[in-house]
């Protein structure tokens, strides 16, 4: 919105800068944030909205039983009147993203009503979750199959720390495509269990995605790193550093002691658009690497049920892994930043596989 009155209309030629945008993007959800958090928060607690702790996890977590939650509600605003004002709303990566970020918040959102308010504590079923995360990721592959966003590479996998190195898949990539966006979003949502370490990663994600979108967006820095350029990816960076401000906003209430949780209103909409950024980009490998915390969350999981299924032992002392260290005897904060650190250290990796081509 600012784009078009202040550069369009008015002639001021700092705001056709993507980079000027993003910062202005920053600053304005991390100021949104602060304002809107304290008031939803004591509204939240006003009508009992608080998280109920499983009470076969480790026994330090039981505190925290009643803390407000559904926080992604904070996030959620203050990212899409950031995206508004500040990026390009012909671009039409951006028109997706606010899609995707209302799509899997309503999602997230019914889930936490119905078991907080409604006290249904199944909620959303977890078929139904899966039912309208897919209905989405077909959305998009339906779209990128009649609107590729590289018409050279439309249907190759971009191999990172190889230059110009591309496998096509053929059909195979939608598949992909279809497991990037819905295994992201669920991926994140297994992570959000401890105070800050869900919403720590998302914002390292988040800035790594970033730094990318705005060098594939760029045609000249894309071909001097050997990155394929895809037109329009530079406005996705807007959008990913409105989410790093809101998501750097939200973790100054969500670290320990966290006053209130993102919920699956937060954690399954920020796990989409993680998703849908990465694959907008083509570098869906790269979000394996950059999001390896959440990749390592998730196969915990799966690993666990599939053993245990079968044998009736368990590889954790517990999953998601993050509770298989607290029960090993790591204090709550010791394993979240561990986490952090962790997640720094992909994004550098990542960011490296630039140069390392």
């Amino acid at each position: 919105m600012f784009y078009y009155f202040f550069y369009v209309l008015c002639n001021i030629n700092i705001f056709q800068y993507i980079t000027f945008r993003a910062v202005g993007a920053i600053l304005t959800s991390l100021l949104i944030t602060f304002i809107i958090a304290p008031f939803i928060i004591k509204n939240l607690k006003k009508y009992k909205i608080g998280q109920t702790i499983r009470n076969d996890g480790p026994t330090t977590h039981l505190i925290k039983s009643g803390t407000t939650t559904m926080g992604g509600i904070i996030i959620i605003i203050s990212l899409l009147v950031s995206s508004i004002l500040w990026a390009r709303l012909d671009n039409n990566f951006i028109l997706w993203l606010i899609f995707a970020t209302i799509y899997f918040g309503s999602i997230g959102f019914t889930d936490d009503y119905l078991k907080l308010v409604k006290k249904n504590p199944k909620g959303l079923s977890a078929r139904k979750k899966l039912l309208f995360q897919s209905m989405f990721a077909l959305l998009v592959i339906i779209y990128l199959y009649f609107f590729p966003t590289n018409l050279q590479y439309a249907t190759s996998l971009n191999i990172p720390y190889l230059k110009t190195t591309f496998i096509d898949v053929s059909l195979l990539y939608f598949v992909l495509i279809f497991f990037v966006i819905v295994g992201s979003s669920n991926a994140v949502n297994l992570t959000d269990g401890l105070d800050g370490l869900a919403t720590g990663n998302i914002i390292i994600v988040a800035l790594t995605l970033a730094v990318f979108s705005y060098v594939i967006g760029n045609i000249n820095i894309s071909s001097y790193l050997k990155v394929p350029y895809v037109i329009g990816t530079g406005e996705i960076s807007v959008f990913l550093m409105a989410l790093f401000g809101s998501g750097l906003g939200f973790l100054w209430y969500n670290s320990y002691p966290a006053e209130i949780f993102m919920g699956d209103t937060g954690s399954l909409c920020l796990g989409g658009l993680l998703g849908l950024s990465a694959v907008f980009i083509k570098q869906e490998l790269i979000l394996v690497v950059v999001g390896g915390v959440f990749v390592a969350e998730a196969l915990s999981v799966m690993i666990q049920v599939f053993v245990f299924k079968r044998t009736k032992k368990r590889v954790f002392k517990m999953a998601p892994l993050h509770h298989h260290f607290e029960l090993g005897g790591l204090k709550e904060t010791k394993v979240t930043i561990r986490f952090w650190i962790v997640g720094i250290i992909l994004a550098i990796i990542a960011i490296a596989s630039l140069k390392l081509r």
